[in-house]
């Protein structure tokens, strides 16, 4: 073993043997503390440099964290919140990023501003599973996520909609979410309750072409990769072990301001999977962007979420959504005079624009700048919860709604652009489960 792939071991050797005594703990690292100086005098000595030495002193320093107890130690806890109605996150504590903070903070290099690349997720336009758990009762855990650890749904002082709470370590594989297409989107909005301390590995997401590893929470076999998200440290982790021989096998620790549980409790996590590629993004700030995190030869990938914090917290998440990616759906709207999208997104029961739309505003608004002569129609639909009445007055002020982002925002003629509502009276469907109201809920363009 290289003294590099040692130090990342000490790392998981300190999780598992947090149950040891601390004289067996002693013991233990000493023997690798022994074994590392050996081999690091070794090499030196057959290499003729001090890079071996100085290797094993960085291995060294690392034992002697683990035989002083550096990285066993816990924060102080806090009492989780008590509510009998079963909420959580006190109604005044600031929990969000104001809109346009991508939770970066300023250091004392001279550079104050911010360095911004384009945003480039585009979510996928068929929807395979939704769920904002609105049919779930408050207390009870939705039957089609199976689980070995526990939940429930909640609702958040001063958060939209039901939350389900993760309130144990384990893992929870969805019904829905069966083999993984080459090319998917997945979304869903994460927070965080108390400090869970920055030890064990957090939030993972675990892509595994062999069932028994969707059911592990460290110590993959070959054929994995993971992507962790740590509230407590606000870092990411990934790790790849490629099954192919001729494939790569790696690990990376990522910098996560977005959420971090000293500032930001709840984030935006949106994750693109093309083929072997994997982008993660954290609101609208690119985390990941991994060519090679997917063997594209190694099987079907399934998948399934994992809880592993060291101190009492409460993970929530909520409005997941998992689609086929197309590429460039946009296009459509110049090539086949029509595009229809579920990407525009509207405050419930209101025509405010959420700011996650703005990714697909700005690629329309973009296609109107570079095309002067294009004129378009935008119509809205709604899905046919409520009165059929208001659903066809909401659709229309979204669609309205949408015109005059393109107009104040990009300075497009508004006799351009006409508008029209068809409520819930085009349904593309039953409209009876969430993913078919998701479907629903939509704004069209046609190309006049």
């Amino acid at each position: 073993m290289s003294h590099l792939k040692l130090l990342t071991t000490l790392f998981f050797l300190g999780i598992q043997f947090f149950a040891y005594t601390q004289e067996e703990k002693k013991s233990i690292f000493q023997r690798i503390k022994d074994k590392t100086k050996a081999t690091s005098e070794q090499r030196a000595e057959n290499t003729g440099d001090k890079i071996g030495n100085k290797v094993g002193d960085k291995a060294d320093a690392a034992v002697d964290s683990l035989l002083s107890g550096a990285w066993f130690k816990k924060k102080k806890k806090t009492d989780p919140a008590k509510d009998e109605k079963k909420t959580a996150i006190e109604p005044n504590k600031k929990t969000d990023l104001a809109e346009g903070d991508n939770g970066s903070k300023s250091s004392n290099g001279g550079f104050t501003g911010k360095a911004t690349g384009k945003y480039d997720f585009v979510a996928g336009e068929k929807t395979l599973y939704f769920d904002d758990f609105s049919r779930v009762d408050i207390g009870d855990f939705p039957a089609d996520i199976n689980t070995n650890a526990s939940g429930e749904i909640v609702t958040i002082d001063g958060k939209e909609g039901k939350w389900l709470n993760l309130t144990k370590n384990g893992n929870f594989l969805f019904d829905a979410i069966k083999t993984l297409p080459d090319n998917f989107t997945l979304e869903f909005n994460a927070g965080i309750q108390n400090d869970p301390t920055n030890n064990y590995s957090g939030f993972g997401l675990i892509f595994s072409t062999t069932k028994e590893e969707l059911l592990k929470q460290n110590f993959f076999s070959p054929g994995t990769s993971v992507l962790f998200l740590h509230p407590g440290a606000a870092e990411a982790y990934v790790s790849v072990l490629n099954a192919n021989a001729t494939g790569m096998s790696f690990e990376n620790q990522i910098k996560m301001p977005q959420w971090d549980v000293a500032d930001n409790r709840f984030v935006k996590i949106s994750i693109w999977r093309q083929k072997g590629r994997l982008r993660v993004y954290a609101n609208e700030d690119k985390l990941v962007d991994i060519p090679r995190f997917f063997a594209e030869n190694d099987g079907q990938y399934q998948m399934s979420i994992c809880r592993n914090f060291f101190d009492n917290c409460s993970l929530f998440i909520n409005n997941i959504k998992y689609a086929i990616a197309a590429p460039d759906t946009r296009s459509k709207l110049l090539t086949e005079g029509k595009f229809s999208t579920t990407e525009i997104l509207f405050d419930t029961n209101s025509d405010k624009i959420k700011p996650e739309s703005n990714t697909i505003i700005t690629d329309i608004g973009k296609i109107l700048t570079d095309n002067p002569g294009l004129k378009i129609k935008i119509i809205g639909h709604t899905d046919s919860d409520g009165n059929p009445a208001a659903n066809q007055t909401l659709s229309v002020k979204r669609a309205e709604a949408v015109k005059m982002r393109f107009v104040y925002g990009f300075g497009i003629d508004e006799t351009r652009i006409i508008t029209d509502g068809k409520g819930s009276s085009e349904a593309l469907n039953a409209n009876k489960t969430p993913e078919e109201k998701a479907a629903n809920r939509r704004v069209e363009f046609i190309k006049l």
